[in-house]
């Protein structure tokens, strides 16, 4: 049988881990699934930056262990053989994000050695750590997996919805690049699960029965992150509760239909501002979205709405499902890394140079 990688991804909202098994050459995603934490599990972690150092030392044991416990329960599922996995890729939980810090410095947990030792197959993470001793942010990580998957066709800003929006811009004749432009499903989620007591707006439905305050918006667009050439990176809590409560006089709400729709615009419109500002005219041809995000039917409608001239899909478009494309993506960098192979794109990061990201755990 062909050796297989898996790659593990638990993203800002700390609502699961997802796994994925791809095929490296030619590459190719096999499998995929999502496995949500319990509750309590996510509201630690959510909180994490907040524990005290033994606390936070347990977790991410805690972490580890529960990621191997779900890689097995992956394996049976379909049906794979701990044997035939080369690599693990896994990202990681990030507790904290600051590049820029006195210390520029970034904070994964799930310590990769439960994996190395359920599968005996070695285990690669912490990407983010020498991007920021070259002098990088520490991410946005996607544009390599981008360019590698899309650099040589027309054109693209790939875009990835997750709790931070991101994106890439790729393309024949386009010299990769990416970053964050703002905020992704954290102030919604945050507002669900506060107001009306559900994880999230499910479709962009409530979004969409009310009205934004574009004036509001347009206002907010003025701060100073937004305006900030990239290379630049978002830590989640810089579009959390504070800035709810600070800006949209959570939770004091009077119209939560109004107030959702304003947040799926707010993150639309930080989309297209960066689009505008930073993206050349000739790679505004088309926005593949990805991530939970692309679920929001509000927040596309939105998309469409503001960037009139690009044609808005998502990753599914190609063959890609939206929620296993980051799982993919550290699996095949942990198979780059394997073999000491560049899996780095600096220029989206503001790194010196390309280099090998990754941890090996044997």
């Amino acid at each position: 049988m062909t050796k297989i990688a898996l790659g593990l991804m638990s993203g800002t909202s700390a609502d699961g881990l997802t796994v994925c098994a791809v095929r490296p050459a030619p590459f190719k995603i096999l499998h995929f699934k999502n496995y949500s934490y319990p509750a309590e599990l996510q509201r630690r972690l959510l909180n994490a930056v907040k524990l005290t150092v033994p606390a936070l030392s347990q977790l991410n044991y805690e972490l580890g262990a529960l990621y191997a416990k779900i890689v097995r329960k992956f394996l049976k599922e379909f049906n794979l053989r701990a044997q035939d996995i080369c690599v693990i890729g896994s990202h990681g939980q990030t507790v904290y994000h600051g590049p820029h810090d006195k210390t520029p410095n970034t904070l994964q947990i799930g310590d990769p050695s439960f994996l190395a030792c359920e599968t005996g197959a070695p285990a690669v993470s912490e990407f983010r750590a020498k991007d920021i001793a070259l002098g990088g942010e520490g991410a946005p990580l996607l544009p390599f997996f981008d360019e590698y998957i899309w650099g040589q066709g027309s054109p693209k800003i790939l875009l990835n919805v997750g709790g931070i929006s991101n994106f890439s811009v790729v393309g024949k004749k386009i010299k990769t690049f990416g970053f964050d432009v703002g905020p992704g499903n954290t102030l919604i989620d945050l507002t669900c699960q506060h107001l009306l007591h559900q994880p999230f707006d499910k479709n962009g439905q409530t979004a969409a029965e009310g009205t934004p305050d574009k004036a509001l918006v347009k206002k907010l667009l003025k701060q100073k992150f937004f305006a900030q050439k990239p290379p630049k990176s978002l830590d989640k809590n810089e579009f959390g509760k504070t800035y709810l409560e600070k800006y949209f006089a959570l939770p004091h709400c009077q119209n939560v239909p109004d107030l959702l729709s304003t947040l799926t615009y707010f993150t639309a419109a930080a989309v297209a501002k960066a689009v505008t500002d930073f993206v050349p005219k000739s790679a505004q041809k088309e926005l593949v979205v990805s991530g939970g995000g692309c679920y929001n039917q509000t927040l596309l409608k939105f998309l469409r709405e503001l960037l009139p001239h690009i044609n808005v899909t998502t990753t599914l478009a190609y063959g890609i499902d939206p929620q296993a494309k980051e799982a993919a993506a550290f699996a095949l960098f942990g198979c780059l890394a394997l073999k000491r192979k560049t899996n780095h794109c600096a220029r989206a990061t503001g790194a010196r140079e390309n280099t090998v990201l990754g941890k090996i755990t044997l």
